[in-house]
């Protein structure tokens, strides 16, 4: 399989959702989808030649290729899990339109859980794997005059670092970072931070990697445990398109850093047959990697639902 193979053209409209369920780790994972968006495709590759990129990403004539912003349902034992938090519906006309928002309600974050059957009020916690605003924007959503949680009663867990670099005005990916993500929900005294790799339930693990931001976490669902793997990246690797190790984004902080932290999480992907969850790629929200030479390949996962 081409790294090109699955690439929409820079004019495709997007896929309806559909959603795919697979078993790891004793949890049930389900794709969601909250919106597309797009962002510059040299921001999104950084050193990568675009003569390269553009065959797995085709560029508009901005230059800004197409992404998603997809959250994940993870089950298990009467627990409701919502993995990553979406773009939400905060934005100005203009903003909206500088970023190509497309976000039909009735497939936005809070629509799809809907539409599964699930109501707010129900989801116990909310897993972030850091707090730029396209991935946790949805968690708060405007009441009247006020900023509230979408999701009343739900934990939701931030890597300490990322709420430190939310609140820094000099931080360099400052623009990256909205306080009004993030201060409604410890207003409310929902967030708990975590500094280091925790087992957060039985089956889920966070494992902080840093590298795209100081405290990007990957989530990893069945670790020393019989049986299938998950791992969510969140922007690790963004998409099933960044799956070499040197196709690193140029708005990481720490671009040695990701360089480990992907080549280690690659190899452990494909050696341990994990299910990849791409929370920004607009077509194939799970793969399995496997090693083509001495490069990765991204191929369908025949056993989803």
């Amino acid at each position: 399989m081409t790294e090109s193979a699955h690439a929409p053209s820079a004019d495709a409209q997007p896929p309806a959702w559909s959603p795919h369920e697979l078993e790891a780790g004793g949890w049930r994972i389900t794709n969601l989808f909250d919106a597309y968006f797009r962002l510059d495709g040299g921001a999104m590759w950084g050193v990568v030649p675009k003569n390269l990129w553009k065959r797995m990403t085709p560029p508009a004539e901005d230059n800004t290729i197409h992404l998603a912003a997809r959250p994940y349902l993870a089950e298990k034992d009467g627990m409701k899990v919502v993995i990553e938090g979406g773009m939400g519906d905060r934005w100005s006309e203009k903003l909206a339109g500088i970023y190509h928002l497309d976000r039909p309600e009735a497939t936005s974050l809070s629509g799809t859980l809907g539409a599964l059957g699930h109501s707010l009020e129900s989801i116990d916690h909310v897993v972030c794997s850091h707090c730029h605003f396209d991935h946790i924007g949805a968690l708060v959503v405007e009441r009247g005059d006020e900023l509230v949680p979408l999701f009343p009663n739900a934990r939701v867990h931030f890597p300490a670092a990322e709420l430190i670099a939310a609140r820094t005005p000099e931080h360099p990916r400052r623009a990256s970072y909205r306080a009004d993500d993030i201060e409604p929900l410890v207003a409310a005294g929902l967030v708990d931070l975590h500094e280091e790799d925790t087992e957060l339930l039985p089956g889920l693990t966070l494992h902080q990697v840093g590298g795209h931001s100081e405290g990007m976490t990957v989530a990893l669902f069945g670790e020393g445990m019989d049986g299938p793997k998950a791992a969510f990246w969140g922007d690790l690797i963004p998409t099933t398109h960044h799956i070499q190790p040197p196709y690193i984004m140029a708005y990481d902080v720490d671009v040695p850093r990701s360089f480990e932290m992907r080549t280690k999480w690659l190899a452990r992907a494909a050696d341990e047959g994990m299910v990849t969850l791409s929370y920004h790629d607009p077509l194939r929200p799970f793969t399995r990697l496997v090693r083509d030479g001495r490069r990765y390949a991204a191929v369908d996962v025949p056993e989803l639902s």
